[in-house]
């Protein structure tokens, strides 16, 4: 199932969820546009976010990081120049919803708050944002809260998920 609607700011964000996992698309949509809104992204612009599964999102996290394991979420920001008079388009976010459910499981948080913390995280890394430093990932920490607060995610998950 693919759901894409644009938001009262005109951003173009689709949910891909060929497998069906039961989750609210309409919230990882709102998510993304949070995040979107609160760093004054060109309004037209648009993003994919794919859900899917443990062995897809293994094979990718093997292809383009050399990783042969699952993870929870991989950002690909788009590294061609848009085409001119297309809107810009940021990238794409898969998420291994198997592994999420897991992980909320695990520590015992709400799974929806599990997604909107992983469409929030991965939105933030197309933008540019990292945490592959002291300075960078108190940048992108500080951007992360404000989005999750915004969309009533309880911060008490972050760390939880970053020691697991």
């Amino acid at each position: 199932m693919t759901i894409s609607q644009p938001f009262p700011f005109a951003f173009e964000i689709a949910v891909q969820n060929k497998a069906g996992y039961a989750l609210d698309a309409e919230a990882l949509i709102h998510a993304a546009t949070t995040v979107l809104a609160e760093h004054d992204i060109e309004p037209d612009s648009a993003m994919t976010i794919v859900i899917d599964d443990d062995a897809a999102i293994a094979a990718l996290n093997r292809q383009f990081r050399g990783i042969d394991a699952p993870t929870d979420v991989l950002s690909f920001p788009m590294d061609a120049p848009n085409l001119p008079g297309e809107p810009p388009y940021l990238g794409d976010l898969v998420i291994a919803y198997p592994y999420a459910a897991s992980q909320a499981a695990r520590e015992e948080f709400a799974m929806a708050h599990g997604l909107l913390l992983l469409v929030v995280h991965g939105t933030l890394h197309l933008l540019g944002y990292d945490h592959d430093s002291a300075e960078n990932r108190a940048l992108m920490w500080t951007a992360q809260a404000e989005a999750l607060t915004a969309l009533d995610v309880p911060l008490s998950i972050v760390p939880r998920l970053e020691e697991s």
